[in-house]
C-alpha cells in the first residue's frame, strides 16, 4: 500500500484481544512495506558497518606504504558512501510510508466503529478517550509499526558484525560479541517501570483531553452561569498532573538514555585498552585494531535502535490497548443472511409497547427526558445497552462464539424493534439506518457550506428548499447570505460556510437546520427527539405545520411535550416508566389522563380542571 492509494477500500478486521495482538495484526498487514524497509535498512546499516573495514584497510595501507591498497580502500569508501546515501533515503521513504499507512488503517477502523455505534459509543467510552485514540494514540501506534523494521535491520546488522569480527580477529571479536548483547539488554530491567509511568501519563492526558473537550462544548453555558473560572481551575489541575506524570516518565527515559551512553562507552574503552595491549604484543596489526575499533564505534548507530524500539513499545502499548478497547465494542445485533427486502409497515417496540402506525404522525410523551432519549435510540435500532465488548455474551442473546461474534439466536429477538414484520436487529446496519432515521435532541452540524450540509443520502422526493422552508429557516438563510456578502462571498446562503458544530449560529438556528437536513433524507421512518425545544411558540407552530405537510404519507415519530406539536399528531402515546400508559389524541388525553396533563401542562394538582390546556 502506497500513500497515494489511501484510504483503504477495506481496513480489515482487527485482532482486538489485546494491545500486543493488535500491533501484531497491523504488522502482518504491512509485510510488503516492512520487507522493503528491512531491505533498505540492511543496505544502510551494513554499508555503515563496512566503513570500518575500508578504514582499517586504508590505515594499514598507510602503515605499509601501499598506494594500491590505499586507492582500493578509497574506492570502497566512495561506493559505501553512495550505498549509505541510497539506503538512508529509501529507508526513510519506506518507514514513513509504513507509519502513515498504519496510522491511516487505525483511523479508518476507528471511523468505521464510530459510524457503526453512533451516539452509543460515548455511553461506553468517554468522548475524550475517543479523541485521544484518534489523535495521539494513532501516531504512537504508527511509530512502533515503522520503527520495528528498522530495529530488525539494526539487530541483523549487529549479529552480522559480531560474527564477522569473531572470524576476522577472534581475540577482540569475542569481546565485542559478548559486549553487544550487554549493551542492547542493559536497559531491559528499566522498561517495565518506564512502561508503567507511560501508562499513567497516558491516562492523565486522556482525562485532560476529555475535560478540555467537555469545557469547549459547554463554553456558552459556562459563560452564562459564570463557571469559566471553575472549569479553568479544573483543567489547570489536570494539566499539572499530566506535566508531573510526563516529568516522572522523562526521568526514567533519561536514565535509559544515560545507560545507552555509559554501557557502549565502557565497551569501547575495553576494546581500546585490550586492543592496544594486543597490538603492543604484536598479536594484531594496527589496521586490525582500527577496523575493530571502527566497527564498535559505528555499531553504536544500530544499537540506538534498541532504545528507540523500547521507547516506541512503551508508548505505543498503552495506545494499542486503548485502541483495541474501543474497536472491541460491538453491537449485540443478530444480523442474518435472510432476505427481507425493503422493510415497510408499522414501527413497534415490544419492550415498551410503543406503536407508530405506517404513514401517520405519532407523538410520544415521556415524563423523563432521559427515558425519551433512550426510547428514541431504541426505535432507531441503537439501544443504549446495545454495545458490548468483543467476546462478551450480551444479555438475552446467548453466549458469544469463540471468535468474539455473538451467537446466532434460534429465532427473532423478542426485544428488537420491529418495522413491519422485520426486526431491525436482523437488518444490516446500513439498511436499518436507511429505513429509520433518528435525530438526536442535540444534533451536530459538521463544518462546510450549507449546500454540503444538505447534501445527504436521500430519496430525492424532498428538495433542500422545501425542507428548509418546512423547518422555518428563512431567517437563517438571510443571516448566512448577509454574512457571505460582508466577507466578500457571493451572497448565496447555500454557499456560506458553517463553522464547526454550527457555533456561529444560535441554538434555535442549529436545531432548525438539523431538522431540515433530516427532512431532506425522507426516510421510511423519521424519529425526532424534541425537534423544536429551542424555538419560540410561533415558529414552533409553523414548523409543526411544515412537518405535517412534508411527512404526510410517511411514518413519523416525534418525542415532544409541546401542545402545538401534540395537537397536530394523528395519535399521541404516553409512556410512563417503561411501558405505554395511554394512547389517544392530544385532546382526548388532556381530558382523560391526569398523568398526561401533568407532563404537558405542568399541572401538579390532579383535581384541576380537565379542560385546562385544551385548544379552542
Amino acid at each position: 500500500m502506497q500513500i497515494k492509494n489511501l484510504p483503504y477500500r477495506d481496513p480489515g478486521k482487527p485482532d482486538v484481544r489485546s494491545g500486543a495482538r493488535f500491533l501484531a495484526w497491523l504488522f502482518r498487514n504491512q509485510l510488503g512495506g516492512q520487507a522493503r524497509a528491512l531491505g533498505w535498512g540492511l543496505l544502510n546499516q551494513l554499508s555503515i558497518a563496512g566503513l570500518a573495514v575500508a578504514t582499517g584497510i586504508a590505515v594499514q595501507a598507510v602503515v605499509d606504504r601501499d598506494g594500491t591498497r590505499l586507492a582500493w580502500a578509497g574506492g570502497l569508501l566512495a561506493v559505501l558512501g553512495v550505498a549509505i546515501g541510497l539506503g538512508e533515503t529509501m529507508l526513510h521513504r519506506a518507514t514513513v510510508t509504513n507509519w502513515i499507512t498504519a496510522a491511516a488503517r487505525v483511523q479508518q477502523l476507528l471511523a468505521r466503529k464510530t459510524a457503526e455505534l453512533g451516539s452509543v459509543l460515548t455511553r461506553r467510552v468517554a468522548a475524550g478517550e475517543v479523541v485521544a485514540v484518534s489523535g495521539g494514540d494513532v501516531e504512537k501506534i504508527g511509530w512502533f509499526v515503522e520503527a520495528f523494521s528498522r530495529f530488525l535491520a539494526a539487530a541483523t546488522t549487529v549479529l552480522i558484525v559480531s560474527g564477522a569480527l569473531v572470524i576476522y580477529q577472534p581475540a577482540l571479536g569475542v569481546v565485542v560479541a559478548i559486549g553487544f548483547p550487554l549493551v542492547a539488554l542493559a536497559v531491559l530491567p528499566l522498561l517495565p517501570h518506564a512502561s508503567r509511568r507511560a501508562d499513567v501519563q497516558r491516562d492523565k492526558a486522556g482525562y485532560a483531553t476529555e475535560l478540555a473537550a467537555d469545557t469547549v462544548a459547554g463554553l456558552r453555558v459556562l459563560r452564562g452561569i459564570g463557571g469559566e473560572e471553575l472549569f479553568l481551575d479544573r483543567y489547570r489541575s489536570a494539566s499539572q498532573e499530566v506535566r508531573k506524570a510526563a516529568v516522572r516518565a522523562a526521568r526514567t527515559w533519561s536514565l535509559i538514555s544515560a545507560l545507552q551512553t555509559l554501557v557502549p562507552g565502557a565497551l569501547m574503552l575495553t576494546v581500546v585498552v585490550y586492543g592496544a595491549h594486543l597490538a603492543l604484543d604484536g598479536r594484531i596489526t594496527v589496521g586490525e585494531l582500527v577496523t575493530v575499533y571502527s566497527a564498535v564505534l559505528l555499531a553504536q548507530h544500530p544499537l540506538r535502535n534498541v532504545e528507540e524500539i523500547a521507547l516506541a513499545y512503551a508508548y505505543s502499548m498503552p495506545s494499542a490497548k486503548r485502541a483495541a478497547r474501543v474497536l472491541a465494542l460491538r453491537r449485540t445485533s443478530t444480523t442474518t443472511d435472510r432476505e427481507h427486502g425493503r422493510p415497510t409497515g408499522d414501527l413497534y417496540d415490544p419492550v415498551t409497547g410503543v406503536l407508530a402506525p405506517e404513514g401517520l404522525l405519532t407523538a410520544v410523551v415521556c415524563g423523563d427526558p432521559d427515558a425519551a432519549g433512550t426510547l428514541a435510540e431504541r426505535l432507531g435500532g441503537h439501544p443504549a445497552a446495545d454495545v458490548v465488548s468483543a467476546g462478551a455474551s450480551p444479555v438475552g442473546t446467548g453466549a458469544g462464539t469463540a471468535d468474539g461474534e455473538p451467537a446466532a439466536a434460534d429465532g427473532p429477538r423478542t426485544d428488537s424493534v420491529l418495522l413491519g414484520e422485520v426486526p431491525l436487529d436482523e437488518l444490516p446496519l446500513d439498511e436499518a439506518r436507511a429505513a429509520v432515521l433518528v435525530q438526536d435532541k442535540e444534533p451536530v452540524l459538521l463544518s462546510g457550506t450549507l449546500r454540503e450540509l444538505m447534501d445527504v443520502p436521500s430519496s430525492g422526493r424532498v428538495s433542500a428548499a422545501d425542507a428548509l422552508d418546512a423547518a422555518q429557516c428563512a431567517d437563517v438563510l438571510t443571516a448566512l447570505g448577509r454574512a457571505s456578502g460582508h466577507s466578500g462571498g457571493s451572497g448565496d446562503p447555500m454557499e456560506t460556510p458553517i463553522t464547526e458544530r454550527g457555533r456561529s449560529l444560535s441554538g434555535g438556528q442549529r436545531q432548525r437546520l438539523a431538522l431540515a437536513r433530516s427532512l431532506v433524507t425522507d426516510p421510511e421512518v423519521l424519529v425526532l427527539d424534541e425537534p423544536t425545544s429551542a424555538v419560540d411558540s410561533h415558529t414552533e407552530a409553523r414548523i409543526a405545520a411544515g412537518l405535517r405537510r412534508l411527512r404526510d404519507d410517511r411514518t413519523t415519530v416525534v418525542f415532544a411535550s409541546s401542545p402545538l406539536l401534540l395537537d397536530l399528531a394523528d395519535r399521541v402515546v404516553l409512556v410512563d416508566g417503561e411501558s405505554v400508559a395511554a394512547v389517544g389524541t392530544h385532546r382526548e388525553l388532556l381530558r382523560s389522563e391526569p398523568r398526561y396533563r401533568a407532563v404537558v401542562t405542568r399541572e401538579t394538582d390532579p383535581g384541576a380542571d380537565r379542560e385546562a390546556g385544551v385548544p379552542a
